[in-house]
């Protein structure tokens, strides 16, 4: 520590030289210290601190291979899409990637060149982590005696990543070299790429669905891909089929098992069991199937659905939670005896006067998050041999809000990246991660259940500011 002659820096300051002071000339005398640096902490972390990963070697550009696509440009014109499409692999140009691969690092939908290393998505599965930079991804796996280690390295597309899935299978099966896939989307393009276990991975196919990717994610094996334009996008790791249809706007989806859920605009709760990939005879349509239909034919904004231990032979206790444009918040459930009759109204909430952006039900708890400030009203979910009941019933727990200050577009135009959560295990505490600010550089975790801070998580760069990623923390080793 030294004297400062400007108090500005707010490190020490001392006060003018008395001629009466029979101290040395060369001297001051000191009125206040302060310590520069909090002593308590470390550039390497608390106790949750687990692992620095460094960035990796920028790959070399990607070169085209092969394409499935969706629309055909006939005579320049985008030619009609069929509600159904199973498309063989084309050698020709990959749409986007071949129109722009000359080019150089292409901007933002801001209009500003992104920064080659920024950390933009982040997901996790078991013990396998994806990190999606601007032009390129990375999978890590961890193993107990040698830690992180980088597996798989993209080549460098042309366009910045903005959705990012993963899946790793913890064992191999009937799919062989598809238990373990990573894929990365921009505007409507999709890659997909097989995973090695041990290392490396090869590329499995471009998939184009035609409008905008808003949501990418894995159910099983089967990647699927939709937009709220009430497209979706199937790729079957069995048949190995791309496979593209139109259904009802969707406004909402979770998946379950076997089983994906997708909630739409008119009120309705569509689902398909992607295990058996049923395509209907007629026309070779995916069979989407109506579950249920909203009392008040309000839309569907959230949805959450929460698989109780099996409970009798003929299968699980289905229990679906969901939140409309009006701000309702509804439970809804199946008993494994009455499959034929549809899912029957348990509980209904009208606790929010703004639509409900998220919901998540899980063993403990309910949770809703309206478009009022990410406004969250909990409940305690009382269960009896696992299964959701009336005795006493879910009673309101807590009240607060998760303030996010942050761009509707993201960092970067990423606005993937900055989902509050919830987070993690659906029978555990799960937690919202708060970026109150853009430019923070720290991250709060806070408890879903009540809103209490946990703790925060400082930025790998000493006070740089964060670009918080994605991170699925269900089934991640963490």
């Amino acid at each position: 520590m030294r004297p400062e002659q400007s108090s500005s820096t707010g490190t020490l300051q001392s006060s003018p030289p008395s001629s009466t002071s029979c101290a040395p000339k060369s001297w001051i005398p000191v009125r206040r210290l302060q310590l520069r640096e909090e002593l308590d902490r470390s550039s390497c972390g608390n106790v949750l601190f687990n692992g620095y990963l460094p960035p990796p070697v920028f790959p070399v550009k990607r070169r085209n291979r092969h394409s499935l696509v969706g629309p055909q440009q006939l005579g320049g014109r985008p030619a009609p899409v069929r509600r159904s499409n199973t498309m063989p692999p084309n050698l020709g140009n990959a749409g986007l990637l071949g129109r722009m691969l000359d080019e150089k690092t292409p901007p933002s939908p801001s209009g500003q060149p992104e920064e080659p290393g920024m950390v933009r998505l982040v997901c996790g599965h078991h013990n396998w982590i994806a990190v999606a930079y601007t032009q390129f991804l990375v999978c890590y796996r961890l193993k107990e005696a040698s830690g992180w280690q980088l597996v798989f390295s993209s080549p460098r597309l042309d366009w910045p990543i903005e959705r990012l899935a993963l899946t790793a299978r913890v064992h191999g099966g009937a799919l062989g070299e598809h238990d373990k896939m990573v894929a990365a989307a921009t505007g409507s393009e999709i890659l997909l790429w097989a995973l090695q276990a041990e290392g490396g991975g090869s590329e499995i196919g471009v998939f184009h669905l035609g409008v905008p990717v808003e949501a990418l994610f894995f159910v099983g094996n089967q990647l699927i891909a939709t937009s709220h334009t009430g497209r979706i996008g199937v790729w079957n790791a069995v048949t190995k089929h791309w496979q593209v249809q139109e259904v009802q706007p969707i406004t909402s989806y979770d998946a379950a098992g076997s089983f994906l859920l997708l909630g739409c605009n008119n009120g309705s709760i569509y689902y398909v069991d992607v295990q058996k990939f049923p395509l209907r005879m007629k026309d070779n349509d995916l069979l989407v199937s109506e579950l249920y239909r909203d009392p008040a034919e309000d839309g569907v904004t959230a949805l959450s659905v929460y698989l109780t231990p099996k409970t009798s032979d003929s299968g699980n206790w289905i229990e679906i939670a969901y939140g409309t444009s009006s701000g309702g918040v509804r439970v809804i459930v199946q008993h494994p005896e009455t499959v034929g009759s549809g899912p029957q109204l348990f509980q209904t909430f009208t606790v929010h006067r703004s639509p409900v952006t998220k919901i998540m039900l899980s063993e403990k708890h309910l949770i809703s998050v309206c478009a009022d400030n990410n406004h969250v009203r909990t409940w305690s979910v009382t269960r009896f041999r696992g299964m959701i009941s009336t005795q006493p019933g879910s009673t309101p727990l807590a009240s607060f809000k998760i303030l996010a200050l942050e761009s509707a577009d993201g960092h970067g135009g990423c606005s993937a990246g900055n989902d509050i959560g919830p987070y993690g295990e659906r029978d555990d505490q799960q937690v919202f991660i708060q970026k109150v600010v853009p430019s923070a550089s720290q991250l709060f975790v806070r408890l879903s259940s009540t809103g209490q801070r946990v703790c925060s998580v400082p930025s790998s760069g000493l006070g740089t500011p964060l670009t918080p990623p994605k991170m699925k923390l269900n089934e991640t080793s963490f």
